[in-house]
Formats: C-alpha cells, structure tokens, sequence
C-alpha cells in the first residue's frame, strides 16, 4: 500500500514541518485541503505552489491532490439549478485541476457536501444532471492537467447527494468522461447496507482514490472497524492508487493520529 495523510490533520504546521513529519512516520504522500492555502485556490501563486512542491519533494512526500474543494469558499454549488453558478463552479473545478498538477498532483476528491446539496424542490435525478453539467465545463482542464476528478459518496448525515458508492457511480457514467472517477471513503461506506470490502469489490473498475478512517471520524485503528477485510479487497481488485488518512476529529494530537494510523495500517497488512 501507498499511504498518504490530510494535511488539514496538523492544523496551523507550517508545511514543510508537515512534510519532514510525515515521510519520519513512512507516509509518501500528502493530501491537501485548498483552504489550508488560501480563501481560493486562484490566491495561490505559481511561484508559492512551486515552493509548496518543492519542500515536499525535498522531504521525500508527493503531493497526491486536493479535497475539502469547495469548502470554505461563497457562490460555488455543484448542484446549483442556476446555469451561471454551474459554469462558476466548473471553472473553478477547473482551476483546482491546474493547481493540482502544479503542486505534482493528479486527483481531485470531490466531496464538500455543503455545496452539493440537492435544491429545494428538485429531484435526485434533477441534481444529477445539474452536478454533471457544472463538471462538463472542467473537462477540459482535466484533460490537460492529467487528473481525475474522484466523485465522493458521503453519508445521510452529511449530505442529500450521493449518499452511496452505487449513486455517485451512477452520476460518473451519465458524465462519461474518462477523468471522473470514484472516490471510497472507509466512514462512507460504513453507512450502506453491504460490507465494506463488498463496496470496494462491486466499484472496484471505477475506484481512483481511497480515505481511510473510522466511522467515530478518527483515524484507522481508532475505533471498531477491522481494516484487515478492507486491505483484503483492495488487494484482491489490484488497487494500486494511495490510501489516504482523513480524520475529522484531531484529537489527541496530529503526531499520535499520524504515527498511530499508519502503525495500525501496517499491521493489518
């Protein structure tokens, strides 16, 4: 396996701390939030997302992508039923492809569940062909940058849209475009009604990108979930792309969450 972690885990580090910190615990790669950067991903210089690159590479980490894409910004929805907000928010999808690949990446996870909510009074079906036609005007930034946009299902809790790997499967071939892809996500998939390892198994043609985590949102080995059946599947579907760490509670501190999640993955190796 090829593991990486959320940069957003270590809050206020400074990046290059991030980076030294991560390759000590045996991570090779790191995954980065855009807000962590700036408001907009378009506030990031070329000369910064350079230096980005280049303290991660000097420190022995790539740079896998970005996710959290459209958290934190105003005026952007995935699912808006207005056609200007749908171009705004494609081109922007576009910019986050160019920064991705300036900073070495080649996915962008699309999770952001506030700005993917289905409009009052719409259909799941209505916000299917809204969300495919807001990512249609990034097509060609995806093209050109050589990333994949990995469509990620969320929980009901966290969201109305795309609540099931089946779901945001659905919506990946009604766009039909080689750069989109699927996303697992381990706390995700802990709410669907088959085992874990059967999610991957049944989605495993389209998976690009893998976050694992616990459902109590902390890391892998921090709660009930058995990561062994998990790794198991992976496996056995020749997952060869990054499995990421993402938590969402940061307790009790970034180095025991780093240290301790990536212990735990190996043992279940």
């Amino acid at each position: 396996m090829r593991y990486a972690i959320c940069n957003e885990t270590f809050t206020d580090w400074e990046h290059g701390r991030i980076c030294d910190f991560i390759a000590g615990c045996g991570y090779g790669g790191l995954e980065i939030a855009p807000f962590t950067l700036a408001p907009l991903i378009t506030d990031v210089s070329s000369e910064r997302r350079s230096q980005l690159r280049s303290q991660a590479e000097m420190a022995g980490i790539q740079i896998i992508g970005l996710h959290w894409l459209l958290a934190k910004t105003n005026g952007f929805q995935l699912t808006s039923a207005d056609p200007q907000v749908r171009i705004n928010t494609g081109n922007y999808l576009a910019e986050l492809a160019y920064a991705c690949r300036d900073l070495g990446g080649d996915v962008l996870v699309l999770g952001s569940p506030q700005q993917r909510k289905i409009p009052e009074g719409a259909s799941h079906e209505a916000a299917e062909v809204y969300a495919a036609d807001t990512i249609s005007y990034a097509f060609k930034a995806l093209e050109s940058s050589g990333v994949t946009l990995a469509l990620e299902p969320l929980t009901p809790k966290e969201t109305d849209f795309l609540q099931s790997a089946e779901s945001a499967v659905k919506l990946a071939q009604r766009i039909g475009h080689p750069n989109v892809r699927l996303h697992l996500d381990v706390k995700a998939m802990a709410s669907e009604q088959k085992p874990i390892s059967q999610v991957i198994r049944d989605n495993a043609h389209w998976l690009k990108h893998f976050h694992a985590n616990d459902e109590n949102l902390r890391g892998p080995g921090f709660g009930e979930i058995d990561f062994k059946p998990i790794f198991q599947a992976l496996k056995d579907v020749n997952y060869t792309g990054w499995v990421s760490v993402e938590v969402f509670d940061y307790t009790p501190d970034p180095e025991t969450i780093a240290r301790q999640s990536i212990e735990y993955m190996r043992s279940c190796e």
